[in-house]
């Protein structure tokens, strides 16, 4: 069924072990089935569902179950083999195969724990859904298996989900069944509304939870319309729109004539124009009238200057583009004429936007008038004269000419300086600097004298300074040259002149001019990754690592760098993992003080032995010392109770390798460059705080709504889920053996340089969106490849410059391989500047993606185009070839790019996987070319 339809599926469930039975729960007869061998050791009881037939395009279901679970507490000591969790499976079948039943034919959905776990004398029905996704053929089973738990299943519901019909972005679209894992978002055409137009036909994405997404080509209403409920409707009179766009119609602007229905354009009332660059949507203007307000001043400026200002004139014609020109004439007696290029403007006399001018090269004893016109865009060259004002001069202020030493000690210097001979020494105010010759701090002093005595200096020191005059209002003339004085050593003193009179000092300003000194103290304190750090704390040295095992009690080691919470303020909601030492869920935390936030809980399964509890809460005792924004960040930890728990962050987008894959050739360069300098920024920490990682690759990486890429996983104790060669045993240990760099593996020694090796094989996964490093290489054939020389080739679309950083991160001589400040910093400078990722690196695809030139993995010919798809992990499209005829390789190796792409191969990652595959299958001379995209 739909979902949201109100009828159930009932199911006749076959029965291995369980057992069926009514229960009256609130009046009600309820009927189900139980199971609850929790006394007899271990348990293996399964349960399925007759043949459930699927929709035709329903690759994805969703299996809603409600269900009691007991307390296995609520046994006693008799049931230490009890669970409280049972596991759901599914087998896929064309036909019903009746009660035939094999355990091999079933494959294993999700392990489902209760929210609610019911006690002695009470019932707590628990309600979870789990998805069912990949299927193709044409029904499926369901069992549910349990494994010593006390359990009993009430009702089973299966649905699946469709996108309904909709007008999104004034396109409609039909209903469509929501896809599956494998094909995440559905890609469905639809058409624009009536009077709405696109440049390409409009898409839309239909997701696995049946809600529309990313529309793509949207519609927009023609000129005349605007949009309004899904449909594009005619501008009323008095409203206009101009161009194809999703706008509202716009009321006709001022000074226009009202508009009809379905307007384009306002037209101009008489009088008022509109100019040529002006957009139909602007208000029509009048001309402006004169500036206000002008006048002159010369009180400030030099012999032959004078400054010209004025007011904005009263009414601008409704225009904000006003500019003005300045209009010279010199006048001699009773004749005038144009001042001509013997009088200069700054900045100019033509165009000004400013209300002021400078004007300079005058000469004496003449008259000058200066006529103001005010213009805008649709002025005609109309003079609007404003203002006349007569020429007057005025002096600059005096200039020092000499500067002498009076008196000098070893701890002040007695100096004094000579001005032009036409100043005016009691009207002259003077500003003096002076600084150690060693250093770039100034000391400067206002003084009324042309003398000074200077003390509190150091013996033996050179000084230097420089000295200007100061006009009445304040205005600096220009600065002397810079001399040199000495203090003399001590016990010593030079007296060269009269002694200089004590003047009146009038303040003392302290000028603090510090950044050639903080600039090369940062130089030295900074490397060049520092750039990006902000507070002040971030600056200070980083504190060391202590390692939790150096500690005799290893309790003590969790007590110092991990929080205690009390059980009752952590709530487990969903089972999201299953880990070496227990089950991992999703949970609240409600801590007193604190906002209620997500969080991740990590359990210790019951039964544990002393130094599983001490191996499993050394991690917390790991975590619980660093404090970074790339660092999975520690909560805090449940250790004083039965059930032991570490509770960090809860990280939204899961583990980035798995990420990387369901949102394959999604992300641009910028996008993943900006993950891999969150992962760099936090191994920079990890190793400033002198932490080896030991474990660094994607899988461990963790990814939050906002794409923030966190370190986590600091045991290096766990198998590698799912991988039974991640690991290459050796006697100190299990080692990773395709992150771990040439040294680590040979002699065991992990350093920064090695979590270096490692970051270069998380950046080519990154590069391949959770590419398998060395594909199906097994361990020794990796270990033999490293050791001649062999590299991984860069990822399909790679950026040059990060290929080429990978590279150096492989290195063999670890001394060689850069640090991870230096990542961090060319990270950043390739963030900065976004051109320097269009430079890809050289691509073969016949070694990068791992495709034997003809045949299938195991040396033979590919059978069908469906096994083709599925080596190079696009099965999801084998619908589309089939549907375009496409059903033989022979016609596959005559595809080109375009013919990809109409098939309906839209992604663009996608797109390149499947044309570089072919490629790789052509004859060694096709080119490269021929699969652009």
């Amino acid at each position: 069924i739909k979902e949201g339809e109100s009828s159930l599926i009932i199911l006749v469930l076959k029965t291995l072990c369980w057992e069926i039975a009514q229960q009256a729960l609130n009046g009600s007869l309820l009927y189900n089935y139980f199971i609850c061998n929790v006394g007899a050791g271990e348990q293996d009881n399964w349960l399925r569902t007759t043949f459930i037939q699927r929709h035709p395009t329903a690759t994805r279901v969703f299996v809603e179950m409600r269900f009691v679970v007991r307390d296995c507490n609520s046994f006693g000591a008799d049931s230490l083999t009890c669970k409280e969790t049972f596991n759901l499976h599914t087998s896929e079948a064309d036909a019903d195969i009746g009660t035939s039943f094999r355990k091999g034919q079933f494959r294993k959905v999700a392990t489902i724990a209760p929210d609610e776990i019911s006690g002695v004398g009470d019932m707590q029905i628990n309600t979870e859904t789990r998805v069912v996704d990949n299927l193709s053929r044409k029904g499926f089973y369901l069992a549910f298996q349990d494994i010593g738990a006390c359990v009993a299943i009430y009702s089973v519901r299966v649905y699946y989900k469709t996108c309904p019909a909709t007008v999104k972005s004034l396109a409609a679209f039909p209903e469509t069944v929501a896809g599956g894992e494998n094909q995440a978002l559905r890609e469905v055409a639809g058409a624009c509304v009536e009077n709405a137009v696109s440049e390409d036909q409009p898409r839309i994405y239909c997701t696995v939870d049946g809600e529309w997404v990313v529309p793509v080509g949207q519609c927009q209403c023609r000129p005349g319309y605007e949009p309004k409920n899904d449909s594009c409707q005619e501008c009323k009179p008095g409203f206009f729109k101009t161009s194809v766009s999703n706008e509202a119609c716009e009321h006709c602007p001022k000074n226009t004539e009202p508009s009809s229905s379905g307007a384009l354009s306002c037209p101009c009332l008489q009088g008022f124009y509109r100019a040529p660059n002006d957009p139909l949507t602007a208000a029509c203007s009048g001309l402006p009238s004169a500036p206000q307000n002008l006048a002159a001043t010369t009180a400030q400026m030099a012999v032959g200057k004078l400054q010209l200002s004025w007011s904005p004139p009263a009414d601008t014609g409704g225009r904000t583009d006003i500019t003005y020109n300045v209009v010279c004439d010199r006048c001699e007696g009773s004749v005038c004429q144009p001042c001509g290029e013997k009088v200069r403007y700054d900045p100019s006399n033509t165009d000004l936007k400013e209300i002021s001018v400078i004007i300079s090269e005058l000469e004496p004893h003449l008259n000058y008038t200066f006529t103001v016109e005010a213009r805008n865009g649709v002025s005609q060259l109309i003079l609007h004269c404003a203002s006349q004002h007569s020429y007057s001069l005025i002096t600059d202020p005096p200039k020092v000419t000499a500067m002498h030493l009076v008196e000098s000690s070893p701890t002040s210097l007695s100096l004094s300086w000579s001005v032009s001979r036409w100043a005016k020494p009691s009207s002259t105010r003077y500003e003096l600097m002076y600084r150690k010759k060693v250093i770039t701090t100034y000391t400067v002093l206002v003084l009324e004298k042309n003398s000074v005595q200077i003390i509190d200096l150091s013996p033996s020191t050179v000084y230097l300074f420089k000295v200007q005059a100061l006009s009445p209002e304040g205005n600096p003339g220009s600065y002397s040259m810079e001399q040199e004085f000495s203090t003399p050593a001590e016990g010593k003193s030079v007296i060269l002149g009269a002694a200089v009179g004590g003047g009146v000092m009038l303040f003392i300003v302290v000028v603090v001019l510090l950044l050639r000194r903080r600039r090369k103290n940062s130089h030295t304190r900074q490397g060049p990754e520092d750039a990006y750090f902000s507070s002040p704390e971030q600056l200070k040295p980083l504190k060391t690592y202590v390692d939790p095992h150096t500690y005799e009690d290893p309790n003590t080691a969790v007590l110092k760098f991990a929080s205690e919470i009390h059980p009752t303020h952590v709530s487990k909601q969903k089972v999201i993992g299953v880990g070496e030492f227990g089950e991992v869920y999703r949970g609240i935390l409600k801590a007193p003080g604190r906002k209620e936030a997500a969080v991740a809980i990590k359990t210790l399964k019951p039964g544990y032995t002393e130094k599983q509890r001490q191996d499993f809460l050394s991690e917390a005792s790991i975590m619980g010392q660093f404090c970074h924004q790339n660092i999975i960040r520690l909560e805090g930890v449940v250790t004083k109770f039965k059930h032991v728990m570490i509770v960090t962050e809860y990280m939204e987008n899961g583990a980035l390798d798995k990420y990387l894959r369901d949102h394959d050739g999604e992300m641009s360069s910028f996008q993943l460059v900006g993950m891999l300098r969150g992962i760099a920024a936090g191994m920079k920490y990890l190793s400033d705080m002198s932490y080896v990682h030991r474990d660094l690759a994607a899988r461990n990486i963790l990814v939050n709504s906002k794409l923030e890429c966190k370190v986590s996983d600091f045991g290096l104790s766990r198998v590698l889920e799912d991988d039974p060669e991640g690991t290459y045993t050796t006697s100190g240990g299990k080692i990773p053996i395709r992150w771990t760099a040439p040294e680590a593996i040979a002699y065991r020694k992990f350093t920064s340089a090695s979590d270096v090796w490692s970051f270069g094989i998380v950046m080519w996964e990154v590069m391949a969106f959770g590419e398998r490093p060395y594909w199906d290489m097994s361990n020794h054939e990796v270990m033999k490849a490293i050791n001649e020389a062999f590299r991984l080739p860069a990822p399909m679309d790679c950026p040059s410059a990060v290929y080429q950083l990978m590279l150096q991160c492989w290195l063999q001589d670890r001394s060689k391989r850069p640090r991870f400040q230096d990542i961090v910093s060319l990270l950043d400078k390739l963030l900065k500047s976004p051109d320097s990722l269009k430079a890809i690196a050289d691509f073969d695809p016949r070694v990068s993606i791992r495709l034997p030139s003809t045949s299938g993995s195991d040396g033979s010919p590919f059978r069908s185009v469906s096994e083709w798809l599925e080596s190079i992990k696009m099965s999801q499209y084998s619908e589309n070839f089939s549907m375009a005829g496409i059903v033989s390789m022979e016609q596959v190796l005559q595809m080109k790019s375009e013919d990809i792409r109409n098939i309906g191969v839209r992604l663009p990652g996608h797109l390149k996987r499947i044309a570089y595959s072919i490629l790789g299958l052509k004859d060694q001379t096709s080119t490269l070319s021929v699969f652009a995209v």
